[in-house]
């Protein structure tokens, strides 16, 4: 299973934005890294290096490595509609974010952790595939192990303030779920211009 296994902070504080979950380092060191970075100058940034930082913020927040990445662009081109709308829907889509998204895991890699231990259900059959493409009307369960149910309800109590987008449903008291539908552009909360990664790849 390939993942970033980098530096975290430092991306987020060169981007200026939490891109893998909760974290007080933008409060304390609110500048870009390196050694002169609270006293750098930021120059002003060309139309190609704009658009770089934000499919680069689009890639480290789903947590997806540029060859996979490549293919979503390349699903998302070939499909009718908005190519960077698709692109979006297909990211959400992934079963580490829809647990995310449900509360099964506090970042996005807490969660990818959970769905490739094996801990998670769709339509009644384990799935430990973390890029698994969820379909409305999958129903998305934890498993009935001790160990996946005390482990899921440590991450809901955890992420229970965070309030369910509204293309999920999730009941905590049977530990399950269901993707209804795709999500809308303003359902998605994610600070990215995703029309600039279209015409970075369209170039």
């Amino acid at each position: 299973m390939a993942r970033y296994t980098g530096p975290k902070d430092r991306i987020s504080r060169r981007f200026g934005v939490p891109l893998f979950g909760p974290s007080r380092v933008l409060e304390k060191r609110n500048f870009p890294p390196g050694q002169h970075g609270s006293r750098r100058i930021r120059k002003k940034q060309s139309d190609y290096a704009v658009a770089l930082g934000e499919k680069q913020k689009l890639r480290f927040q789903y947590g997806v490595l540029e060859k996979k990445f490549r293919r979503y662009y390349s699903e998302a081109v070939k499909s009718s509609g908005i190519t960077g709308h698709i692109l979006l829907q297909l990211l959400e889509s992934r079963l580490d974010n829809v647990c995310y998204r449900m509360g099964l895991g506090s970042t996005r890699s807490a969660a990818r952790q959970f769905v490739s231990h094996g801990h998670i259900l769709v339509n009644g059959k384990r799935v430990n595939i973390t890029s698994y493409s969820c379909k409305p009307s999958d129903e998305i369960s934890v498993s009935p192990k001790a160990s996946s149910q005390q482990l899921a309800l440590q991450f809901l109590d955890a992420t229970q303030g965070i309030p369910l987008v509204p293309w999920l449903a999730f009941e905590k008291e049977g530990m399950k779920g269901t993707f209804v539908r795709l999500p809308e552009r303003d359902e998605i909360d994610l600070d990215v211009n995703e029309q600039l990664v279209v015409e970075l790849y369209s170039r």
